[in-house]
Order: C-alpha cells, then sequence, then structure tokens
C-alpha cells in the first residue's frame, strides 16, 4: 500500500484531534475503509514511534493531544522517493564518514513513518552499496562550520595548507559553494589573501572559525557555469579543444562515457574512438590519459602531447 495514504490516514487522525471530534479506531476504520487492527496498529505507531501525545478520553470514547500545541510534521514520499532517500543517505554515508550522521538520523526519523508500509531500509542497504577508491575525509567540525557559514553568507577564517606549496596559510574566505569531486569535499568562494574565487580542499582545513561579517555573492558568479566551462576541477584563464583518440580495445569502454556535457564524440573506420572536449588546465587531463597507458593518444594540442610524451620517457626511465 502507498506510503502517501498510509500517512494520510495519520494527518486525518489528528485534523480530528485538533478539531475536538475525539477519533477512535472506529472512525479511523470506517473513514479509510480499513480494519480496526489496521486502525489500531496505526495510532499505536503515532503514539508509540511518532511521540504523539495522544490519550484516550473514556467518556468521549476517543482520543486527544495531551499537548495541543503538537503537530505532525506534514510529509509525503512515494516509495521510490523513500528509495532514493535511503540510496542517497548510504552513498554520502561511504564517502563522508561522521558528515553522514545528522542525515542518517533525520532519514531514519522518516523511515520510522514510512517504513514499514513499504520497502524495508535495511533491504536497500544490502541491495545498493558505493565503492569510491580514493577519497579523503573531512572532520565534522570543519564541514558544519563550513556548511554554516557557507548559509548564513558569513567569511570563514581557517589555516590551509596548500599541495602546491610547502607550508601554511592563514585564509578569510567568503565561501559561495560546497560540493564533491570524485569524492572529495571543497569549498568555493572569494579569497581575501589572493584576491579571486578559489577552491579549498576541505581535508586541508583546519582552524577554522566563522566570522561576524556578512557577504553577498556577486550576481555574476554562477557555480554550474564556472564548473561545467571546461573539464575538470582546475579552470584557467583560457579554454582549448583536446582531442584524444581511444584504441578499439579501449573505445568499447570509453564510449558513452561522459567526460564532458559539450564532447564531441567519432567513431574512426579502424574502431578507434576520438573524443574532443574543452580544457582550462592540464593537470587533471593528463593524469586521466596516463592512467589509461597506451590506450589513450592525444592528438591535439601540441602542448598537451608534448606534455604526456615527456611524462612517459620518464616513467620509461623509472623502470629501466
Amino acid at each position: 500500500m502507498s506510503s502517501k495514504i498510509i500517512y494520510e490516514r495519520f494527518l486525518w487522525f489528528e485534523e480530528q484531534v485538533k478539531k475536538g471530534k475525539y477519533p477512535n479506531t472506529s472512525s479511523l476504520a470506517a473513514q479509510f475503509e480499513v480494519s480496526t487492527k489496521t486502525a489500531q496498529r496505526d495510532i499505536e505507531f503515532m503514539r508509540e514511534r511518532l511521540e504523539c501525545p495522544l490519550l484516550y478520553d473514556m467518556t468521549k470514547k476517543g482520543y486527544y493531544y495531551e499537548d495541543e500545541t503538537f503537530s505532525l510534521p506534514v510529509m509525503h514520499l512515494s516509495s521510490s522517493e523513500l528509495s532514493s532517500l535511503i540510496m542517497a543517505r548510504k552513498l554520502l554515508r561511504d564517502m563522508s564518514g561522521s558528515i553522514a550522521e545528522d542525515v542518517e538520523s533525520a532519514v531514519q526519523k522518516i523511515t520510522s513513518v514510512i517504513a514499514r508500509h513499504s520497502e524495508s531500509p535495511d533491504s536497500i542497504d544490502k541491495a545498493v552499496s558505493f565503492h569510491i577508491i580514493r577519497y579523503s575525509p573531512v572532520r565534522e567540525d570543519v564541514f558544519k562550520t563550513a556548511l554554516e557559514a557557507c548559509v548564513k553568507k558569513r567569511s570563514l577564517t581557517f589555516t590551509y595548507t596548500s599541495p602546491a606549496h610547502t607550508g601554511k596559510t592563514e585564509r578569510t574566505v567568503d565561501p559561495y559553494h560546497i560540493f564533491n569531486y570524485m569524492g572529495n569535499w571543497h569549498l568555493m568562494g572569494y579569497c581575501h589573501l589572493r584576491k579571486a574565487v578559489r577552491d579549498f580542499h576541505m581535508g586541508r582545513i583546519t582552524g577554522q572559525r566563522m566570522e561576524d561579517g556578512a557577504f553577498s555573492i556577486p550576481k555574476s558568479f554562477d557555480f554550474n557555469r564556472y564548473f561545467d566551462s571546461s573539464f575538470g576541477l582546475y579552470k584557467g584563464s583560457s579554454r582549448q579543444e583536446v582531442t584524444i583518440r581511444f584504441l578499439p580495445s579501449h573505445a568499447i569502454w570509453i564510449k558513452g562515457q561522459i567526460w564532458h556535457k559539450d564532447q564531441e564524440e567519432r567513431t574512426v573506420e579502424d574502431g578507434s574512438l576520438e573524443l574532443t572536449f574543452p580544457v582550462s588546465d592540464f593537470a587533471e587531463i593528463s593524469r586521466e590519459i596516463l592512467r589509461l597507458g597506451s590506450g589513450a593518444e592525444v592528438i591535439r594540442p601540441k602542448a598537451l602531447r608534448e606534455l604526456i610524451r615527456t611524462e612517459a620517457e620518464r616513467i620509461c626511465k623509472t623502470y629501466e
């Protein structure tokens, strides 16, 4: 039976209580054409699991709220919506550790309301899993402080260890957006030190504190447009087209993959596959190409082709 219909019974029963009509098992059963046993289970569920302050009046032969200010949350989730919510929780839990604790608690409360009338959360957990090979965990206090600053539009000060430079620097940032990229959490915002929008790996943030000063995100900034402008996380000042040719043995796996929303795909007569898309920085795309070994060849631009060739020579020397 639809979880929405089940919850509608709860809401109807509460409405009757608030109207002072003292509903009972019989009235609930008659209204929704269910058995009195089902109606009684619903009432018990409301009292025990939803913690509704229901008391029975022997004189009125019906229920009332001991606390008249109590109200059930208005919540309608279909079976598929509940399943999707549970899977989202599992994904976040598998790659975020303690960050997912609050989500876990919220989902448990929701599923306690409707899961007994739909798919079991445990059965979905056992049926679906996510395996992320590499990811960097973020401390819960870092994530929560950054998220609060992002939502409240408050500046954030923290100590940052950059992968590109040795040592640590103190940064004050106006946090615009938090996102997860390839299993790693990032904070994007305006850096007061660099006086430009920068991306910060949240696993390298310590000593964070939210400042009193508020800020406004410029209307010209659009995260989706910024992120989708070219392949990968790193964004340079200019874009250029990259074409990669995959051997037939690799093409069968690459075909259909989305490397960039504006990519162009072309199948060559020998079965090879050419993929063309915009890139702003060679750092990330070069790692992807090298990961595929001899199965991927850079056709253009010349600078990227030369970079891959040089790195391949270094790899060969390592194994001499």
